[in-house]
């Protein structure tokens, strides 16, 4: 009888074990429990200690909740310009509903690979190849886009979507080596056309500038000529006044004096000429020094 009671004490406690067991649940941080009971899904366990009704509930799905990766896969579309490439794409998701990612689809990954494909040429078949490679961007963000309605459904979120690569064939790499020589030899006669017309500018306005300042100088040359005859007009003009308030004062005498300086100032011209060999003087020379002693004796005192 004492076995008998021993054998029933273990599986007592043996039973409590399992209870125990069965019935708490720690759920790791980077997973998420679903719970069925009587095999419907009855709840979501998140990361911590969590009880359930032992024999009743179950746990049946263990979910990894970290962001996933896709595997790279090679896509082939066709260009709006009809040319076919391929698009190297990478998709990155993360669960966030455990229960619709189990319940609504069985293969998430299948499912977003061709998904992907769908939207990947759909996307590509609005671009130009030109387009295409610089586009990536425009593109990663209308794939996300295109893809986050299933992902609500299939109880996921996309995080990230990377075409990482576009291949070509070798065909269309000559032909786009050929179009870059072409842009390329384009653009430098564009440079060279265009150093030309800077040149032949500077030039024009470095004449420009050379005719400005003859002018100015030429108007400056004017300036002070006419300001020398404006002077020299004064000063023949303040001349005569003296000269023929002489004449007022003095009559004849001051008409010889002027008429003997005029003379006398072309005589001292002709000898200071350099093409002067021979001087030839008028007979009545001596009548010039008259005039002057005469126009001398006339003057008054303190004139003289």
């Amino acid at each position: 009888m004492e076995n008998i009671g021993s054998i029933t004490t273990l599986i007592v406690i043996a039973l409590i074990i399992l209870t125990i067991y069965l019935g708490v649940k720690v759920v790791p941080q980077s997973k998420v429990f679903v719970v069925e009971r009587f095999g419907k899904y009855y709840r979501t366990l998140n990361a911590g200690l969590s009880i359930i009704v032992p024999y009743l509930d179950k746990v049946a799905h263990r979910i990894d909740i970290l962001e996933r990766q896709l595997e790279a896969q090679k896509i082939s579309v066709i260009t709006k310009d009809n040319v076919e490439v391929e698009l190297e794409t990478s998709i990155f998701y993360r669960v966030i509903d455990a229960s619709r990612s189990v319940y609504r689809i069985s293969n998430i990954d299948q499912a977003l690979n061709t998904e992907t494909s769908s939207v990947v040429r759909s996307a590509a078949g609005k671009l130009e190849l030109d387009e295409l490679q610089s586009s990536r961007d425009q593109m990663n963000a209308e794939i996300a886009k295109s893809l986050s309605p299933s992902a609500e459904v299939w109880g996921i979120e996309i995080t990230r979507t990377s075409i990482t690569d576009v291949i070509v064939d070798d065909a269309t790499k000559d032909a786009q080596r050929q179009q870059l020589n072409a842009e390329r030899n384009r653009r430098a006669t564009v440079a060279e056309a265009e150093g030309q017309k800077q040149s032949i500018q500077l030039k024009a306005d470095a004449e420009f500038y050379k005719a400005k300042k003859e002018a100015e100088g030429v108007k400056v040359a004017a300036e002070a000529e006419a300001y020398s005859i404006e002077v020299k007009a004064a000063a023949d003009a303040k001349q005569t006044a003296l000269l023929a308030k002489a004449i007022k004062d003095n009559g004849k005498p001051a008409i010889d004096f002027e008429i003997a300086k005029r003379q006398v100032d072309a005589i001292g011209q002709l000898t200071a000429s350099q093409n002067t060999k021979t001087l030839v003087l008028p007979s009545d020379i001596s009548g010039i020094f008259s005039a002057f002693s005469a126009l001398i004796e006339t003057l008054p005192k303190e004139k003289k």
